[in-house]
This record gives C-alpha cells, sequence and structure tokens, in this order.
C-alpha cells in the first residue's frame, strides 16, 4: 500500500507513515486506545472513520517518545492471534 507495515505472521499489527510520514497507525482495543488518548492526547487519536471503530489509533510521531511508542507497538502486537495453519488430511 505504499508504506511499510509490522506483521506477525500476515496480519498487521501497525503501518508506519499513514495517512503521511509523520504518522503511524496501531491496530489497539477500544480499551488500550481509551487508555492511551486520555494519557497521552498529543501523541494519540482515534483513526477517523471505520477503521477507527475498531480500535484503529493514529500514533503521531513528532510528539512521541520511545518508551511510550515501544509500549503501545507491543500492546498491538499482543492484539494479533495467530491461528496455526490447517494439516491436510491425507
Amino acid at each position: 500500500m505504499g508504506h511499510p507495515d509490522f506483521r506477525i505472521g500476515k496480519r498487521i499489527f501497525a503501518s508506519l507513515g499513514y495517512p503521511n510520514a509523520d504518522f503511524a497507525v496501531l491496530r489497539l482495543s477500544l480499551e488500550q486506545r481509551e487508555m492511551l488518548v486520555a494519557a497521552e492526547p498529543a501523541m494519540f487519536a482515534p483513526v477517523p472513520g471505520g477503521w477507527g471503530k475498531n480500535g484503529a489509533t493514529i500514533l503521531t510521531l513528532a510528539h512521541a517518545d520511545e518508551a511510550t511508542a515501544r509500549s503501545a507497538l507491543a500492546m498491538a502486537a499482543g492484539n494479533i492471534v495467530v491461528v496455526p495453519p490447517r494439516r491436510s488430511r491425507k
């Protein structure tokens, strides 16, 4: 899609440079997003529209400190459930 993303398996948990180079988007739960937006409103905001209704969260890179950004990335990665591939029966 023209910007780097971070995956576990085939599932994206974060994208860098979306909607432009000043931002990243994290895939958080609604509860996680509420907590981060309340604690750091200059750093985090809901993504407008449908993605935002499911917890997609904008991280403003200019306001991000390394520790908070790493913690938020770890939360987003922790939300990914990897389903092992099904074995075919022969």
